[in-house]
């Protein structure tokens, strides 16, 4: 089992895909204390995240026997996503389960989404369309990349992107216009909403 520690995550997958049990059990420990943790920050119960952490694993074990994983080398990322959904059909299932008859006049008038500061699937949502933003980003071409983190994450002015990188105003924002086209194409083309 030692040597299975020097293998990458989609090696191991493989491993275990073709019934060496020992795979899986490096990956689990490779990574539960990560996904554990970002499971726990969200539903903030630990009855619940181990109930959670749990089912991410049975289902990622399903998926790899059944020869459906497709991380393509990003195994975190994908058990990850798992996690994620699944944290929000145990939100939605709650939901369903508390629902409160409209007719009840002891509801209180006060109880209203639109009062509140939102829900955690509004939550899990904005997150979900951050990263798929960070991954557009991280998909433009380097100097069309360059021009969006200066000015959406450092906040720099075009003048101070293009004194910084070293070329005219214009062919900053030059680079800022393809990079939000291409990233729109992209989002088009994998189908990812970046709006509520």
């Amino acid at each position: 089992m030692n040597n299975l520690f020097n293998h990458t995550d989609d090696e191991l997958v493989a491993r275990y895909a073709n019934g060496n049990n020992e795979a899986f059990d490096v990956l689990l420990k490779r990574h539960e204390s990560k996904i554990f943790s970002y499971i726990y920050y969200i539903v903030k119960d630990d009855d619940k995240a181990n109930d959670i952490f749990q089912e991410t694993f049975v289902k990622a074990i399903m998926t790899i026997r059944q020869g459906r994983y497709s991380g393509n080398g990003r195994f975190v990322s994908w058990i990850t996503r798992i996690a994620h959904n699944l944290i929000i059909d145990n939100y939605r299932q709650e939901k369903i389960e508390n629902c409160v008859n409209s007719e009840d006049e002891s509801l209180d008038i006060f109880n209203r989404k639109e009062l509140s500061e939102g829900t955690i699937e509004d939550f899990l949502v904005q997150e979900q369309i951050t990263c798929d933003i960070r991954r557009l980003v991280e998909a433009l071409p380097d100097n069309q990349r360059e021009v969006i983190e200066l000015r959406y994450y450092k906040d720099l002015s075009f003048k101070e992107i293009a004194d910084l990188t070293n070329v005219s105003i214009n062919t900053a924002l030059g680079r800022m216009r393809y990079a939000i086209l291409n990233m729109r194409r992209m989002a088009e083309q994998y189908n990812i909403a970046l709006t509520l």
